[in-house]
């Protein structure tokens, strides 16, 4: 087999999988009494998933800050709604502390959404973008990703919903929730060493090996 051979899956094969669901307790913060709960929690956390949304634009030169602030462990998520308590200096405190490891993907989107909010710093994150292609992973879309690893479809349905809704809904906070926790499960998959890319069955093949 090729070195260099590369894993690629299919929109059409995603679709087929079955639904991932997030199974933990999903918590919405937003009033600054529940913010340094929250963080308490996260830094006993040896491992974070992070992720974030914005309230989608439909019209030319519109454009929203980010609304939400999603950071999972394994078996929590808290919601940070940023757009009612923006960043408080607990949670900044926690963002910029290299101790404290953070998983995300795409993390560059992510931070210039979170700069137009805060000066904080971001430390401690790793992107899966970055590591995937260590892996044999051509794809960086974190419902692809997801897809090779696990044979489970991440649903996109609610990521142009309303972000700065007064209430976000049930939906709402189980496709945030596992955007987030989703980056811890991939992060540790691969770095487990039980990830084998050459067994995989999404190896795509090259013009030459199809002409055989």
């Amino acid at each position: 087999m090729n070195p260099n051979f590369k894993i690629s899956i299919d929109k059409s094969v995603v679709s087929e999988m079955p639904r991932v669901t997030f199974g933990g307790d999903v918590y919405v913060i937003d009033t600054m009494l529940k913010v340094n709960a929250a963080v308490a929690i996260l830094r006993k956390s040896p491992i974070v998933g992070f992720d974030s949304e914005t309230r989608p634009a439909f019209r030319k030169g519109q454009s929203h800050k980010v609304a939400l602030l999603q950071l999972s462990t394994h078996d929590e998520c808290f919601l940070f709604r940023t757009n009612k308590i923006g960043v408080p200096l607990s949670l900044a405190e926690y963002l910029a502390d290299n101790r404290c490891l953070k998983i995300g993907l795409s993390l560059h989107d992510d931070f210039n959404q979170l700069h137009k909010i805060s000066n904080l710093k971001p430390a401690g994150f790793v992107d899966l973008q970055t590591i995937v292609g260590d892996y044999h992973i051509a794809d960086i879309s974190l419902q692809k990703i997801y897809a090779i690893l696990f044979q489970q479809k991440i649903s996109k349905g609610q990521r142009l919903t309303n972000w700065e809704a007064d209430t976000l809904t049930e939906a709402q906070q189980q496709y945030a929730a596992i955007d987030a926790w989703a980056c811890i499960r991939i992060y540790e998959y691969l770095k487990s060493g039980n990830y084998k890319p050459e067994n995989s069955p999404y190896i795509a093949q090259s013009e030459h090996e199809t002409s055989e």
